[in-house]
């Protein structure tokens, strides 16, 4: 293949390497994190693919063991999710953590620019390295002995520094993106809050006209199953990692002829609302059919008292996480029960106010989409281009 690479950058002084001649892995382990409360931890899910630094995690609370992890060093993420499918994520740290012991750390030594190392990390061509010498079963895992073996042309320190720029740049603009995408989700999930209450604001759209219902009146839980699911044509399964806090869009899915434990059936037009830990605040709207993990409750809308359309802008409210949470049972993993959820009591304005508020919402979608077609456009030609160039 003819690698087109940036002005500049002389390809005869790239010298041949193996991962482990140029990092190390870290594995400083804590077996007891009780002695180290309310301190930033990181799961796999906290990393994005395409995302070249971790943006999100979450607290010690409840953890048990991880391995400690320090400003710069890098986290891959080593674990299938499915027998054959891996994310192929792997992330810079730019703040000191814990993380789980499902992640690898690596750390850069002094023959590359610090940040270098995560963009080859993101090639196309290590990762089909690493996935091709993966081990176990059920899931599988790539082990750094195996990973470390992997070879790269590595350039300079100043053509890495020319190199590293361009993609800091590029992420600077999907940040950019991201950060306008964020902003209407979060004006989105404000005005679905403020609806969602005894007294609703929604505007100018709301005349007083509306009524007392509970939850219960809106949705009703469906606990369909399927034993035989491929022979009801149902190909695909989601589980909470597939559902992103404040996005309403499912974000991926398994595939059920690789393997599931899940049973519980949704249709297409149902809300997924992720009953464990609902402090996460994930709901989503399903575009499709398929099986779901058991710590998400599958709602379906009743068409008397809302616009189905309507039902997943509702069950997003910070209002509706709020209450599943002071309503759920558990240590370890709280979970919240329809049972409980549904007694939530609220105002709903008539049905063809309802048409009017659902056209609110339909325009914010629509802009937030735009947003993120645009940086999903930006974040492929950052993989294609670093393919191009260290793949």
């Amino acid at each position: 293949m003819v690698m087109n690479k940036p002005n500049g950058l002389n390809i005869d002084k790239w010298v041949s390497v193996e991962l482990q001649d140029v990092s190390n892995e870290i594995n400083e382990k804590l077996s007891d994190l009780t002695e180290y409360p309310n301190e930033k931890f990181i799961r796999p899910e906290n990393l994005e693919i395409g995302d070249l630094f971790i943006k999100s995690y979450r607290t010690t609370e409840d953890v048990r063991s991880g391995k400690r992890c320090y400003p710069n060093d890098i986290i891959f993420a080593r674990r299938s999710v499915s027998v054959s499918q891996f994310k192929r994520r792997s992330c810079i740290l730019n703040f000191e953590a814990i993380c789980s012991d499902e992640l690898t750390v690596i750390r850069e030594n002094d023959k590359v620019v610090t940040g270098f190392l995560n963009l080859l990390l993101n090639t196309t061509s290590l990762w089909d390295f690493g996935i091709s010498r993966s081990v176990g079963s059920v899931s599988k895992r790539i082990k750094w002995q195996d990973l470390s073996k992997y070879q790269f042309k590595l350039p300079p320190k100043d053509e890495q520094e020319k190199i590293l720029s361009l993609f800091l740049t590029l992420e600077k603009q999907i940040e950019q993106t991201e950060a306008q995408e964020g902003y209407l989700r979060k004006l989105r999930t404000k005005l679905a809050t403020e609806l969602v209450s005894n007294t609703p604001k929604f505007g100018s759209l709301l005349n007083g006209n509306c009524k007392k219902v509970t939850l219960s009146d809106l949705a009703k839980e469906s606990r369909a199953t399927a034993r035989n699911p491929l022979d009801e044509g149902i190909e695909r399964f989601v589980g909470l990692e597939h559902i992103e806090p404040g996005n309403l869009k499912i974000q991926g899915w398994g595939n059920v002829a690789d393997g599931t434990t899940f049973t519980k059936v949704f249709e297409e037009g149902d809300v997924l609302f992720g009953r464990r830990r609902a402090y996460l605040k994930k709901a989503a709207k399903a575009d499709f059919k398929g099986l779901c993990s058991g710590d998400i409750t599958v709602l379906k809308a009743n068409p008397k008292n809302i616009k189905p359309e309507l039902l997943p802008y509702y069950m997003s409210a910070d209002s509706v996480f709020e209450f599943a949470v002071s309503n759920s049972a558990g240590s370890l993993s709280p979970r919240a029960k329809w049972r409980d959820l549904s007694k939530m009591e609220l105002a709903i304005p008539d049905l063809k106010t309802q048409e009017e508020i659902l056209k609110v919402f339909e325009l914010l979608d629509k802009n937030v989409e735009g947003l993120a077609n645009q940086k999903e456009t930006l974040k492929k030609l950052k993989h294609k281009l670093l393919d191009e160039i260290l793949g």
